[in-house]
């Protein structure tokens, strides 16, 4: 009996939220990281993983996009004008407004630019997915795989995949280019991938994977 070939994938690359509000010094997480218990030397450890990734699906003319997580200046789109209860952890999206729509803080950091032609999604909540354009964007290009990669691990990285999951994507995490500050959480996320959504790669692999696996322009057949 003929073995049956694996399936094609088209996979598009997400960098979630690498934004200076979250990830440089200077911005809001640093500033605020006293009360928040916000910790940007994880985030900024896999700077330079989330940059090979990026340089691998560009060579490989893997689609990159870019999440945006902003605020209104006014706050009006802060949680607590729809919420009651909200951990104390969560305190940058309580009374004060991070990463405002057109600040420096709202930027994409400037070792990840992305490059003209790239898209970046703009968002108000965990998932990019939530009232945002990326699953319009995603099906138009034929994407069916979605590559993860950002901050933070356990709140919109997994929030994102777990709905691009049940959107219908095959999800792929990369383990050391996300990161958390919270070390547990970040711990339970990638068991909870592993166990009940898609792989979880080191960049190392992932990259030596799509080199491997390309079989025409956008198109993957991955080992099963």
């Amino acid at each position: 009996m003929p073995r049956k070939r694996p399936p094609v994938f088209y996979p598009a690359l997400l960098v979630i939220d690498m934004q200076n509000g979250f990830c440089a010094p200077g911005g809001s997480y640093e500033e605020y990281g006293g009360h928040i218990g916000a910790d940007i030397n994880a985030y900024r450890k896999i700077i330079p993983n989330i940059a090979m990734v990026i340089a691998a699906c560009r060579e490989l003319q893997i689609p990159v996009f870019y999440t945006q997580q902003v605020r209104e200046e006014s706050g009006i789109d802060l949680y607590t004008r729809m919420h009651r209860i909200i951990p104390s952890r969560r305190a940058e999206f309580l009374r004060i407004p991070a990463c405002v729509r057109g600040t420096w803080d709202a930027e994409i950091l400037d070792e990840l630019r992305p490059m003209e032609g790239e898209h970046i999604v703009v968002k108000r909540r965990d998932s990019a997915f939530q009232d945002t354009e990326l699953n319009l964007w995603l099906r138009s290009i034929h994407a069916n795989t979605l590559i993860f990669t950002g901050v933070d691990t356990g709140i919109c990285v997994e929030n994102t995949l777990t709905d691009g999951f049940n959107t219908g994507y095959d999800v792929i995490l990369v383990e050391d280019a996300t990161a958390s500050s919270w070390p547990e959480i970040r711990k339970a996320t990638l068991m909870k991938v592993r166990g009940s959504y898609g792989w979880v790669l080191t960049t190392e692999k992932l990259v030596e994977m799509l080199h491997a696996s390309k079989c025409g322009e956008g198109a993957f057949r991955f080992p099963q």
